[in-house]
């Protein structure tokens, strides 16, 4: 009469293999959530950096050679302490320059959080259109011949 079944060796074997497969899975697994939360966050900061942006384009008063900074919710950011800070400069500026000369400014702007003590930056770019006013002209000063 024959037996069927399996050996207590090969049930041994067979659990290590599942046992090992199962670790090798969890590892992967505990990466990608890690992966994903760290994505999470960047587009959480993506979209706070665009707010930010938007709001210093909207802002005609801003001033050239201006360093603007401030701080961010930390409810926005993910309890994270963060902060930002802008630069507007002159792109291009024609030679003679008078108030009402149109010109292309260049907005610079970096966001700053800090993670598990480190401090991480996203810094993002824009460009705007504008006409100088007459203290505009004044600070910038007159062009050298």
């Amino acid at each position: 009469m024959k037996q069927r079944g399996f050996t207590l060796l090969e049930v041994l074997v067979a659990s290590l293999i599942m046992g090992i497969a199962v670790v090798g899975l969890l590892s992967a697994i505990s990466v990608s959530i890690r992966n994903a939360s760290r994505l999470t966050n960047y587009d959480r900061i993506a979209l706070v950096a665009r707010a930010r942006m938007d709001a210093l384009l909207l802002d005609t008063q801003l001033p050239p050679f201006a360093v603007l900074e401030g701080g961010i919710d930390p409810a926005l950011m993910g309890g994270a302490q963060s902060g930002w800070r802008a630069r507007v400069t002159p792109f291009e500026m024609p030679l003679g320059r008078t108030a009402g000369t149109p010109i292309l400014e260049r907005v610079e702007l970096e966001i700053w959080w800090m993670a598990n003590d480190t401090r991480r930056t996203f810094t993002i770019e824009a460009f705007r259109r504008r006409q100088l006013r007459p203290d505009d002209v004044v600070a910038l000063g007159q062009p050298s011949p």
